[in-house]
């Protein structure tokens, strides 16, 4: 396939285009924000949308709001109408797969969420619901398949999570965010990569598509499998208000969770290559 990708330069972007690669298909990179994006949309065989400001890092005041969601909302609806204008004049382009987040659930408690789990009220959720209706444009309106991956805490060597959390683990001062008991929906570099490829590739994947492993853990128990690979102690706690404090309601993404089952993926097909919390953290060490 000839594949188009928008934030290729991302963590998941820059892995995605390797292996693509490495399975024959021919990529290309694109800018929203630079001139002649659109002529690579609308040639394009499958287009994956991951472009999007990061998260986390800043307090969500009005100006990163509107960043954050301009980043994806805008910028998926700009990729869309681009692929409609393709459609219009030779329709080649046969799948679109554009991001989105387990943050469409909003924060749970301990239900299980699949792929047909209503979305949450809280910020978050609301940019994912109102992302993932402008990708959903590219079926409805230009016939499109489309696939919405709710991606989870990714975890891959120098880049994700793991740069984020390493350094403290490291030391020895890494330890439990609040009560550790909300749940984090996390799935390694390659299965989210793995995913992706699935849903180009597979044309019976279509809608929602969980981002996460199928064994989504507490976060008690992921710092205490991080601290065991690490050989560190986990004996000092993050207090949920301290947080807070620091990073204001963005820090609502490491207190709050859900817990996430890739449903969709399982039943189509796709073979996780890291399932065990264990095993995923050990790869992305290496």
């Amino acid at each position: 396939m000839h594949v188009v990708i928008t934030g290729a330069s991302g963590f998941i972007g820059t892995r995605l285009t390797q292996l693509l690669r490495e399975k024959g298909h021919q990529v290309e990179a694109v800018d929203v924000r630079k001139p002649g994006w659109e002529a690579k949309v609308e040639n394009a065989d499958g287009v994956v949308n991951l472009a999007g400001e990061p998260l986390f890092g800043k307090r969500w005041d009005t100006l990163v709001k509107a960043e954050i969601y301009d980043s994806r909302v805008n910028t998926t609806r700009k990729v869309v109408e681009a692929m409609g204008r393709g459609q219009k004049k030779s329709p080649k382009t046969r799948v679109l797969v554009s991001g989105s987040a387990v943050g469409f659930y909003g924060p749970t408690n301990d239900e299980t969420l699949t792929e047909s789990s209503p979305a949450g009220a809280d910020f978050l959720a609301f940019v994912c619901r109102e992302w993932e209706a402008e990708a959903h444009k590219a079926q409805l309106q230009h016939g499109v398949r489309t696939v919405l991956l709710r991606t989870g805490i990714v975890l891959g060597k120098n880049g994700g999570a793991m740069k984020q959390l390493l350094p403290p683990f490291k030391l020895g001062i890494g330890g439990q965010i609040g009560s550790g008991m909300q749940w984090m929906s996390w799935i390694h570099i390659d299965d989210i990569c793995g995913l992706v490829i699935h849903a180009l590739t597979e044309e019976s994947v279509k809608g929602p598509l969980n981002g996460s492993a199928p064994n989504p853990v507490r976060n008690k128990d992921f710092t205490k499998t991080l601290g065991a690979v690490l050989n560190r102690p986990t004996l000092i706690p993050i207090p949920g208000f301290g947080l807070y404090l620091l990073f204001g309601e963005s820090s609502h993404i490491l207190t709050t969770g859900q817990k996430v089952i890739p449903e969709l993926g399982v039943q189509t097909g796709y073979r996780f290559k890291y399932s065990a919390l264990n095993d995923a953290l050990i790869a992305s060490l290496k």
